[in-house]
């Protein structure tokens, strides 16, 4: 059990954890299902800084929140949706320009338009929701785009011969991943509602649909930047509503 634990620290955020020298094929699949683990104890980590930073101004703890945010999780995400915004827009209409454009590693204005905005909203929702001191949200919005992970896994093909996002597809429990989003479904509608719990599902069917659309399938690139879509648009579920 701890070593795809470790594997899935090791992945998701820059701490820094000791592996065994040897691990297998199927324990990087098993990390999948500890994925929602890593987005509670990154949402924990969160919630702390900002009851500690409390007595400041909200727009100082919602900036200072947002900076460890970005630097627990190594920019992992952001980046795939850096890829992401040059290849949609630049690859628009054909499915091996999006997948060449997502290989390339410059930054092109789309790019940096998107990080912008998506940072943007990301601080100002902060900035509402921890006036609220509203850490459920907070936390959900973490666990919920990394358990879409496993999800997208499940429902989707990788386009990828190889690489890790292949051996996670290949050595994924369907009945083990089955049974973990229904337990996070079950607690997050006891937590947060039923309402929260089904427009974070539409999000994720809208861009699933949008990546079989384009690219029969998903890449990385394309999963990183489901979970920054994802968390950024619950965390403006969690002010409107």
């Amino acid at each position: 059990m701890w070593t795809p634990l470790l594997i899935a620290i090791q992945f998701l955020t820059i701490v820094p954890v000791r592996l065994q020298d040897t691990f297998s094929e199927q324990d990087i699949g098993r990390s999948l299902l500890f994925y929602p683990v890593v987005g509670l104890l990154i949402g924990i980590v969160l919630s702390i800084l900002a009851w500690s930073l409390s007595s400041q101004s909200p727009m100082v703890t919602a900036i200072l929140v947002l900076a460890v945010w970005v630097t627990i999780t190594g920019a992992l995400h952001l980046d795939g949706l850096a890829d992401s915004a040059d290849a949609w827009l630049g690859g628009i209409g054909n499915k091996s320009r999006t997948l060449s454009i997502m290989k390339d590693p410059a930054a092109g204005p789309i790019a940096v338009a998107t990080l912008v905005l998506v940072l943007l909203l990301k601080f100002v929702m902060l900035t509402v929701l921890l006036t609220q001191q509203n850490w459920a949200a907070l936390i959900w919005s973490v666990i919920l785009a990394r358990t879409a992970l496993p999800l997208l896994f499940l429902t989707t093909d990788y386009v990828r011969p190889q690489g890790l996002g292949s051996i996670l597809k290949q050595q994924q429990s369907a009945t083990y991943t089955r049974r973990l989003l229904l337990a996070v479904s079950l607690i997050a509608f006891f937590s947060i509602g039923l309402y929260a719990l089904l427009f974070a599902l539409a999000v994720f069917l809208l861009l699933r649909y949008m990546m079989e659309r384009r690219l029969n399938g998903f890449t990385g690139d394309t999963a990183g930047a489901m979970v920054e879509l994802l968390e950024t648009v619950l965390l403006i579920f969690f002010v409107l509503f």
